[in-house]
This record gives structure tokens, C-alpha cells and sequence, in this order.
């Protein structure tokens, strides 16, 4: 009969097949990405070919150099920041509205703040166009910027909502007997421990912002972000390799806040507040 410690290094190594397809979904997953990244150094202009013949910097240059590019990126970033300031104050309000709420239709609320980003985008996206043509608004970035906010406002509920959930009551009862009014309470008491949480959700909402395509393709007008600016561009061959560099850029640039999201959040699976 094996031993105790045999026994258990046995229960915690997984079966081979699991291994094997745990690998295989992560290549399947980031095998493309691999090649993205490496086609950006290609000496090819026109077509994907493997293996690459070359490698070369002169597409980042090209792509340095354009205009519209630039224009491209600073259009995601004003969108994707106002989207995500939107969704910090509107998401962080209504999870402290709803925590410990009870009344009629509760549930229905709350479905209908978890509805934008559980239904497909192209369904949210034919919804808002279609609004915004009975409304007669004129698109722009302000209707993309709106666009963006419906589900980013999602992002930062949820993360706010969870940590209230784990966050003792009894340190805001307490706060409440010592003569700390709501405003105070939230302040000094409530914001201190959900507030990674909240920074969080707006980097995960920055990073969904910045590469939304469905959404943005139905509400804007004459202009085009990053992820539109790509589509639009895949389809001239000559093009490629500097897509290529841009879609580079664009990895890095929304990896960033998923690894601070990652960062913050990370040792918190304890009740807040708890004095854990």
C-alpha cells in the first residue's frame, strides 16, 4: 500500500489528460497573439507568411509616423477615460444604493445593471442606435462615450458589490454610534476598504473600453478608434505589417491595467474589515 505522503502528492498531481488539454487551450488561446507580436517584425508587406522571412523595426517607425494612428489612439483614450470615470462614479453609486436595500423590484434592478454586458454587443450595440435615431441625438464621441459607459458601469458594480458584501457592518454601525453622518461614514469608513476594488473595476473597464469595437462601430459617427481604425485598415495588404504594430501597442496597453486590476485585488478573498 503507497504511503500517507505518496497518497498525497498522487491526489494533488492532476491526470495526465487534463495537463495535456489545459495546454492545448492555452496554445489555441495564445499561439494567434504570438504571431501577431512576431508578424509586427516581419520583412513581409503584404502577406502572412511562415516561416517569416525577416525580421525588421521599420514598421514601427511607419507606424510612428502616421497621423491617423495618433489620431486613432487619442480618440480610445479620451473615450475609454471618460467612459471609465463615468462608470467609476455611476457603478461605486449604485452599489452602495442597492447594498443592504430592501424593497420591491430589487432583483429586477439589479438584473438590469448586469443586462449590458450579459447580452451580446451587437444586440446592446443595435439598441443604442436605435434610441439615439428616435432621440434624433447626432452621433459623436459623446454617443460612444455613452456606449462604452452601459458596460463598464457593470465592471465597477460588480467589484464594488462584491467587496460591500464582505465588508463588516459592524464598522459602519459603529461609525454611525460615535456621530459620523452618511457622508463621514462613507468617507472614512466605507470607501478605505472597497476602494481597490473600485480602481480594480475602472481598470478593467478602462482595458474593456479601449479595444470595444461592436458597440462603437453602431454608435459613432465620422470617427474611428483604434479597433475600428484596425478593421478598416485589414483590408489593404500593404497595411498589414503596421495593423500588426498597432495591434502590438494596443496588447500592451490594455495588459497594463489587467495586471494592476490583478495586482490590487490580489489577498483579498478575506472579509474586509474583518481585522484579518
Amino acid at each position: 500500500m503507497p504511503s500517507e505522503p505518496d497518497a498525497r502528492a498522487g491526489r494533488g498531481k492532476s491526470p495526465l489528460g487534463l495537463r495535456v488539454a489545459a495546454a492545448a487551450g492555452l496554445l489555441f488561446l495564445h499561439l494567434p497573439i504570438v504571431l501577431i507580436v512576431a508578424y509586427a517584425f516581419s520583412t513581409d508587406d503584404k502577406t502572412y507568411r511562415f516561416p517569416i522571412p525577416g525580421f525588421t523595426l521599420r514598421w514601427f517607425s511607419a507606424a510612428w509616423e502616421r497621423d491617423d494612428v495618433w489620431q486613432a489612439l487619442r480618440l480610445s483614450l479620451e473615450v475609454a477615460s471618460i467612459a471609465t470615470g463615468m462608470a467609476l462614479v455611476l457603478g461605486t453609486m449604485a452599489a452602495a444604493a442597492l447594498h443592504r436595500s430592501r424593497f420591491f423590484g430589487k432583483q429586477s434592478i439589479t438584473l438590469l445593471f448586469i443586462l449590458p454586458i450579459a447580452l451580446p454587443g451587437i444586440v446592446t450595440g443595435i439598441a443604442l442606435r436605435s434610441a439615439l435615431a428616435i432621440m434624433e441625438i447626432p452621433f459623436s464621441i459623446w454617443t460612444v462615450v455613452v456606449g462604452h459607459a452601459t458596460f463598464c458601469v457593470v465592471v465597477v458594480y460588480n467589484n464594488a458589490i462584491a467587496r460591500l458584501r464582505r465588508t463588516s457592518h459592524s464598522m459602519i454601525e459603529a461609525s454611525m454610534d460615535l456621530g459620523a453622518d452618511g457622508f463621514q461614514t462613507f468617507r472614512y469608513v466605507v470607501l478605505p476598504n472597497i476602494a481597490t476594488a473600485i480602481l480594480a473595476g475602472g481598470m478593467l473597464a478602462f482595458a474593456l473600453s479601449f479595444d470595444e469595437i461592436i458597440v462603437t462601430t453602431f454608435t459613432s459617427g465620422h470617427e474611428q478608434t483604434v479597433p475600428i481604425w484596425m478593421l478598416n485598415e485589414l483590408v489593404r495588404p500593404r497595411n498589414r505589417p503596421v495593423t500588426n504594430v498597432v495591434a502590438v501597442f494596443v496588447m500592451v496597453l490594455t495588459l497594463a491595467p489587467i495586471l494592476l486590476a490583478y495586482h490590487f485585488t490580489r489577498g483579498t478573498e478575506s472579509t474586509a474589515g474583518s481585522g484579518k
